[in-house]
């Protein structure tokens, strides 16, 4: 692979620093890339391009079983990167590791499948759709997940032929160089795989740059916007998977003990810094006293600590100036009629520890309901019945996934139908699926990754007729 940050010949300026949320310590500095690196970039991962897309599919699954197995044989090292970098649980982490290697054995598998030619009109004259790639796209990934969300763009995107520049979170850039020099250890031709330590400025020229031809990126709904118009004005496809504020119904012939136990690891996995999180606790009002009580007793239960610790539950937010935000949500909230019932404090100015808070009476026009809040706040809103639960849900304006609480299967596929989300899973946790199509509405974005719609999302989509 093309190691960006080992080039001697061109100039680099400090600016990114690893650090430990845990401990506030400073692991490793980093330079950003030079305009210089970035064209060097570019340009290799153009010749990269041109030689990949000629690859036939068995060439390339034979390169992601590769890819998976190293992957298998080192995830510990890997966890342990994404534990030290933005504190998630090692075991959280792992499973991370573990499902990145299952996306790419899924893709080595089906890829070639999801991109055969099709036949679509035999007689008198014939008519094919064929799917071919793109060229260059750009990838702009998040920290929260850093393995699996950058693995969920490169995979199909590389499995159908295009090359890509990866441009991650520069709170995680050890986890960004380790993905590249994954890609090259499983035998991946060198400019493929391209990471890139770069600020914002450099993101855009990147996009403007007529090389590219597409750009994926999961992010806030802020950064989307911003993307979404740079990629509009220059002519380019763009996917986008933003913001939720996920929906838990929970109705009145729901399993209450089930649904609090799922709720939580929903919830508060990741330290609550997840875009599917189950953010609004809904329950009608048979259940809702019961509901925040059972809630209340197993919050309290987790084990929070050392995230390189087996037995943690919960390790810190991903970095010390994000608990800022996290006690400003809620204490507006509060501010507009919120009950802070548990939880909700700072654990040292040092790190990035908190504690899981819970909120009740949560009502619309709060931050907790209105806006995604990214840690681990549990907002509680009470409910009717199961049609104001519905509405309620679907008072937002994010819509990636959501989970009902029920013990109808038929009630439950009813009320799915009725909610304006990407996602729905019907007594349980809202999750991403290698076979399944994943990404949302509204203002939680657009597009589709995973599944044979995400494979097929940066090609082109070309019609060949035969008189």
């Amino acid at each position: 692979m093309l190691c960006i940050l080992a080039s001697v010949n061109l100039k680099v300026t400090m600016a990114i620093r690893s650090m430990n949320p845990a401990t506030g310590e400073v692991i490793k500095k980093y330079s950003l890339a030079s305009d210089g690196i970035v064209k060097q970039a570019i340009t290799h991962a153009t010749s990269a391009y041109l030689e990949w897309k000629k690859q036939n599919f068995t060439n390339r699954s034979k390169l992601f079983h590769q890819l998976a197995e190293i992957l298998l044989q080192n995830s510990q090292k890997h966890a342990k990167t994404i534990s030290l970098e933005m504190g998630k649980p090692i075991t959280e982490a792992i499973a991370e590791i573990e499902k990145c290697a299952k996306l790419c054995k899924y893709y080595a598998d089906n890829g070639k499948f999801f991109l055969m030619d099709e036949m679509i009109i035999k007689s008198p004259n014939k008519a094919m759709i064929r799917y071919e790639p793109l060229g260059i796209i750009l990838g702009i990934m998040p920290w929260n997940y850093p393995f699996w969300q950058a693995f969920r763009f490169l995979v199909p995107t590389i499995m159908s032929g295009n090359a890509c520049i990866l441009k991650h979170a520069n709170i995680v850039p050890q986890c960004g160089k380790n993905i590249e020099k994954l890609f090259s250890e499983a035998g991946f031709p060198d400019g493929v795989v391209t990471n890139l330590l770069i600020d914002h400025k450099k993101t855009s020229k990147i996009i403007e740059n007529d090389a590219i031809q597409g750009v994926s990126l999961t992010g806030s709904e802020g950064a989307g916007s911003a993307v979404a118009a740079l990629a509009g004005k220059n002519i380019k496809k763009s996917l986008l998977e933003l913001g939720g504020s996920g929906a838990f119904i929970v109705l009145d012939d729901a399993n209450l003990k089930t649904a609090v136990k799922v709720g939580v690891q929903a919830r508060f996995q990741n330290a609550g810094q997840s875009c599917i999180a189950a953010k609004r606790f809904i329950v009608t009002k048979t259940n809702y006293d019961q509901f925040v009580e059972l809630l209340q007793q197993e919050v309290e239960a987790l084990k929070i600590g050392d995230p390189l610790l087996a037995e943690t539950q919960m390790g810190p937010l991903a970095s010390v100036k994000f608990v800022d935000d996290f006690l400003s949500q809620i204490k507006q909230s509060v501010k507009k009629g919120a009950q802070l019932i548990y939880g909700g404090k700072r654990q040292s100015k040092k790190n990035a520890f908190v504690t899981p808070a819970i909120l009740t009476n949560v009502t619309p026009g709060m931050p907790a309901f209105n806006e995604e809040t990214f840690g681990p706040i549990a907002a509680v809103i009470k409910a009717e019945d199961a049609k104001d639960a519905i509405a309620l849900a679907n008072n937002s304006k994010f819509g990636l996934g959501a989970s009902i609480w029920t013990e109808d299967e038929e009630k439950g596929l009813r009320y799915a139908k009725q909610l304006h989300v990407g996602s729905v899973y019907v007594n349980g946790m809202v999750a991403s699926d290698p076979r399944l199509p994943f990404g949302g509405i509204k203002k939680s974005g657009y597009g589709r990754e995973l599944s044979h719609t995400g494979i097929r999302e940066f090609v082109n989509i070309k019609t060949i007729v035969i008189n």
